[in-house]
């Protein structure tokens, strides 16, 4: 039987990467210069150049960065739910990265190198371009690349050769792609995988895509043990409980439930802590600790429900506070001057202010809204109970009382806000 001769590439098909590369260092350097070209980048690509090119960042500049100390690395390592999936990240990607002359990189939400394994040979290369940990990876600082541009975009990205924004990165291919904690979606980081230019596989992607969701799959199930530790907790506690209560974890989600329908989350305030509080969808609650979640007795009576009295104290400059009083009991919360400024403002206006007039009181520029809305969040946090909204407000029935100092220049003396400065006027004050 006469055997058939292995087929050989092309001269013309292994050509074609390097014309295509050629192409975009061309399209590259037309950006650069301000120019238009026939010949455009990838949109992922395209988006990232727009976003390095307004903050700064220099294409001829080196790629290393002040590294972080070596027990904040191991600071941000113990904060991260990651230190807990990265012997399966090791296992599912590391490995390969050693096979294929590529090193994994795992970095945190502000592109912080904490991790990375691989080649020995390429780690060794990968410190010349300060691939190391406690580096710098992010859009901001290091331009164009997978680690920086997948958490720019949220989404996986492969960034080869001249697709990288500093020149002195082209000799590189890497790809990356974020890692949400399936227990409230928030962004914990990136894994990637980087290596020399000549290593790039178009697979890649999909491989680091797979891993990262093989990843959050495993923080799933771990949660979901948690649940069902927490409720063997719970499910005696609540027998001996009378009226409405539920057991929640640190993230809100439901352990256990009596006298009232279940429900899939509990949104919690960023800082919980025990004694009575305020939740927007129960209304005033008791909440007491449990390991690894929280106790929370909704309380019975409409009269608890919404506090009676809130004293907004701006009589002093450095004791700016409000305090909430109501059926629950009495508390205080500290005020930046920002929010001094805003809650003056729905205080003169009880009516209710949108947040274009809310921009127009505190920065005399109603198309300050985003601003606005921000703060508003922020305050609701710890006063959702007394501050409404669509339009902004106080509560229904809130009895409003506004503590002025003594003298009316001494009203936020260092603001300039409008609504700040049409009271000063109005008292005499220049």
């Amino acid at each position: 039987m006469e055997s058939i001769p292995a087929a050989r590439p092309r001269p013309e098909a292994a050509s074609r990467p390097r014309a295509a590369e050629r192409l975009l260092h061309h399209a590259r350097e037309a950006r650069l210069a301000g120019k238009r070209t026939r010949t455009m980048p990838r949109a992922e690509i395209d988006a990232s150049w727009n976003r390095v090119l307004r903050s700064g960042v220099d294409p001829e500049q080196s790629p290393e960065s002040r590294l972080l100390e070596p027990d904040e690395i191991e600071h941000r390592r113990r904060s991260t739910a990651l230190g807990e999936v990265m012997p399966l990240l090791r296992n599912g990607l590391a490995t390969i990265a050693d096979a294929a002359q590529q090193i994994m990189v795992v970095s945190d939400t502000e592109g912080r190198v904490l991790w990375r394994q691989g080649h020995a040979a390429v780690m060794r290369r990968a410190g010349n371009i300060c691939l190391e940990e406690g580096a710098a990876w992010a859009e901001s600082a290091t331009g164009t690349n997978a680690i920086g541009t997948a958490l720019a975009a949220r989404a996986p990205v492969q960034v080869h050769s001249a697709e990288h924004f500093i020149r002195a990165l082209q000799s590189w291919t890497c790809a990356a792609a974020p890692v949400r904690d399936p227990r409230d979606g928030r962004l914990m980081g990136v894994v990637d995988i980087s290596g020399p230019a000549h290593t790039f596989h178009p697979a890649t992607l999909a491989l680091v895509g797979s891993v990262a969701a093989l990843a959050e799959s495993e923080l799933r199930s771990r949660h979901l043990v948690a649940i069902e530790r927490l409720r063997s907790v719970a499910a005696p506690l609540l027998c001996r409980l009378g009226g409405r209560a539920l057991v929640v974890d640190t993230h809100g989600w439901l352990a256990a439930v009596s006298g009232m329908p279940p429900l899939d989350r509990l949104p919690l305030p960023k800082s919980l802590e025990p004694g009575t509080v305020w939740l927007a969808s129960l209304g005033m609650c008791r909440v007491e600790p449990l390991p690894g979640g929280w106790l929370v007795q909704v309380g019975d009576g409409a009269h608890d429900r919404v506090p009676r009295r809130v004293v907004l104290d701006l009589s002093r400059e450095r004791g700016l506070a409000v305090h909430v009083t109501g059926a629950a009991g009495h508390r205080t919360c500290r005020l930046s001057p920002r929010h001094a400024e805003l809650l003056y403002a729905l205080a003169l206006r009880q009516e209710g202010r949108t947040a274009a007039e809310l921009a127009e009181d505190v920065f005399g520029d109603a198309t300050r809204t985003v601003t606005v809305r921000a703060e508003i969040s922020r305050m609701r946090r710890h006063l959702a109970e007394v501050l409404a909204h669509r339009p902004y407000r106080f509560g229904e029935g809130v009895e409003v009382e506004v503590v002025l100092p003594d003298v009316p220049a001494d009203l936020l003396p260092r603001s300039t806000a409008p609504v700040v400065l049409r009271a000063r006027t109005a008292a005499g004050v220049t």
